[in-house]
């Protein structure tokens, strides 16, 4: 009787086991199903995109300019959703930021527009039509979709990374202070409960916006929703520029403060030391030419 039982049994045995190991898998797949929809709705939020921030960049030929946007370039590396627009002052993309650019590893747009000829004078606004063409760009290629910043990065100055951090969250359009202009260490926007009430300024501190090109961001949609808001040409004067482009798309009591209510200076405006190049020969000597 327990051969017969024994013989059946080992009979079955395999089968026994196959079906075990059936359920097994088909339960570890109910788990991981059941865990897999927990946690998608139930578990971690998705965090939403960062908006881009959208730096503005006018330049020019001169000795220092690939010097000064390398400094650039290596602090714009270190930025998360980041999208660097270079407007070059000339008629046509010269091959020395068309090469760095390429190499620099960033996202970027390259654009170029010249200066006119009579606007090229000692106490003329300057960078005009180049931030304008990149403003231009922004309101062709983007869209009320996009979420962004747009903060104007002259190549002459040195960034924190915290600025870009501070600047992110600008609703409409933000400020802080900027360090080593105006004649003074810094200047600031003075700020109370929250909210812009003056300036700490040593440069003509009755304009409407006594602030540098460096000591604002604008969101994206402001940009968008005002496309007539452009840097002024006609009838503007130097030092007025940002005055002149707030204006027309804030009010000093919407400014919204950062970099801890505008008591810490993020950003310097440093400007190269004019190169000496006294002994530079008129005519070529060395036997390579090397960009610098």
């Amino acid at each position: 009787m327990k051969s017969v039982f024994y013989s059946h049994f080992f009979i079955l045995l395999p089968w026994i086991l196959i079906v075990i190991i059936m359920i097994d898998m088909d339960t570890k797949k109910t788990v991981r199903r059941t865990a897999h929809f927990y946690l998608s709705h139930f578990g971690k939020p998705q965090r939403a995109p960062l908006p881009t921030i959208y730096a503005i960049t006018p330049t020019y030929g001169r000795a220092v300019q690939k010097a000064e946007l390398t400094r650039l370039s290596n602090t714009f590396r270190l930025v998360p959703q980041f999208h660097w627009i270079v407007v070059e002052d000339s008629s046509a993309r010269t091959e020395l930021v068309s090469r760095f650019l390429a190499r620099s590893g960033l996202p970027h747009t390259h654009l170029h527009v010249p200066t006119p000829r009579r606007y090229k004078r000692p106490g003329m606004p300057r960078a005009t039509e180049q931030r304008n063409a990149a403003l231009g760009w922004l309101r062709l290629h983007r869209s009320p979709k996009d979420s962004g910043v747009v903060f104007f990065a002259d190549d002459d100055n040195t960034y924190s990374v915290e600025l870009f951090d501070e600047m992110r969250s600008t609703r409409r359009v933000s400020v802080w202070p900027v360090g080593l202009v105006g004649g003074r260490r810094y200047e600031r926007p003075l700020v109370e409960k929250g909210r812009v009430v003056g300036w700490y300024t040593g440069w003509k501190a009755n304009r409407p916006f006594p602030i540098d090109m460096a000591g604002f961001a604008v969101n994206l949609q402001v940009v968008l929703e005002n496309p007539r808001a452009l840097f002024k040409r006609l009838g503007s004067k130097p030092g007025m520029q940002e005055s002149d482009f707030l204006k027309q798309i804030a009010k000093v009591e919407d400014l919204e403060p950062k970099a801890d209510n505008c008591t810490r200076v993020l950003v310097w405006h440093t400007r190269t030391e004019k190169v000496n190049l006294g002994n530079e020969p008129k005519h070529w000597q060395d036997s390579v030419q090397i960009e610098v």
